[in-house]
């Protein structure tokens, strides 16, 4: 069995210069393949001028915020072996990994279209998951989906205590 890890502190996320945001830090962050921040960097800023421009935005770090809100999920489906059987069990979702899933899956959706430049494409992946459409959007509804599909086994969430424990 495995025994729980030690809770470690976690390194502070300095907030991007531009927006003064934590959010839009972490965006950049998750943008970045191969160490290249800088490109990262262009691309969300490109990004959020083509809301500002096109989608009529006034404040993007703002906006991404409530995008997130809107695509963070909040249960999903972990496994659990129970008697020699696998299943799948609905938990809830910490707020860390809420914020992480919720910036894969919008990169993901954004990276996925084909055609013009990663900024546009990432400002419209943007827009569409505020309006609750897009890739990002399809992934939370079938996580959602897949939670309550298996409600049944919700009570293996947190029976934890060992067999031994009455004797």
């Amino acid at each position: 069995m495995r025994r729980r890890l030690k809770e470690r502190e976690k390194h502070p996320v300095r907030p991007d210069r531009v927006y003064g945001s934590v959010t839009v830090s972490k965006l950049i962050s998750y943008v970045t393949k191969e160490g290249k921040k800088s490109v990262a960097q262009k691309h969300v800023y490109k990004a959020f001028e083509h809301l500002k421009k096109d989608h009529e935005v006034k404040d993007p770090a703002v906006f991404l915020e409530e995008v997130i809100r809107n695509v963070a999920p909040t249960m999903e489906v972990r496994s659990r072996r129970v008697g020699g059987a696998n299943y799948q069990v609905p938990f809830p979702v910490r707020p860390e990994r809420q914020l992480a899933l919720a910036l894969r899956w919008i990169l993901e959706g954004a990276r996925t279209k084909k055609g013009s430049d990663f900024g546009k494409r990432l400002a419209d992946e943007l827009f569409a998951a505020s309006k609750g459409e897009g890739g990002a959007m399809a992934k939370r509804e079938n996580v959602h989906r897949m939670a309550e599909a298996n409600k049944a086994f919700a009570h293996f969430a947190f029976s934890r205590q060992k067999k031994s424990a009455g004797r």
